[in-house]
């Protein structure tokens, strides 16, 4: 990997961490509301090697599971994938295939599944039934903004994914 492509992967690895920060918070806000019970869930690894302050070197166990899972108001299970981009689309495959295989899961026994992503500044909470059936919704397996428009939310105390713009 040259130095390009090392640099705009570590660019794109803090977009998507931020990302995943703004819609921390929306959790936070739907915790103090009593809307929802929403957490990140950590990528599964292990120690190989402790180093010297506080450093360590790890290695992942396992693919993982989508980002977020909880529960809303009411008992409903809600899971999802988080996904950021910069350019104007983002394709299907992004979400792995073991996130794809819980989404489904998830989607299949009731509970609310899907990835909420981020297109340049603009944010959309994408229903897993619309997102798995990309190809033939939209004709193609990506998708821009003005595709999902009716799926974006609102952007106030982090990106509130349970906040549709235009309900």
């Amino acid at each position: 990997m040259n130095n390009l492509q090392s640099f705009r992967s570590l660019q794109a690895n803090g977009f998507g961490k931020n990302f995943e920060k703004l819609i921390d918070l929306a959790c936070k806000y739907y915790r103090a509301e009593g809307k929802a019970d929403i957490s990140k869930i950590d990528e599964p690894f292990r120690v190989i090697r402790l180093k010297k302050a506080g450093r360590f070197e790890g290695q992942f166990t396992k693919n993982a599971n989508p980002d977020f899972e909880g529960t809303l108001d009411g008992g409903r299970s809600i899971c999802f994938e988080a996904k950021y981009t910069t350019s104007d689309r983002l394709k299907q495959s992004v979400v792995s295939d073991k996130q794809a295989e819980v989404l489904e899961i998830k989607s299949k026994l009731g509970g609310f599944a899907g990835v909420c992503i981020g297109i340049k500044d603009r944010y959309f909470f994408i229903p897993w039934e619309i997102w798995s059936n990309m190809k033939e919704i939209f004709g193609r397996k990506y998708i821009r903004a003005n595709d999902v428009s009716k799926y974006e939310v609102i952007f106030r105390q982090g990106v509130r994914f349970l906040d549709y713009k235009y309900e």
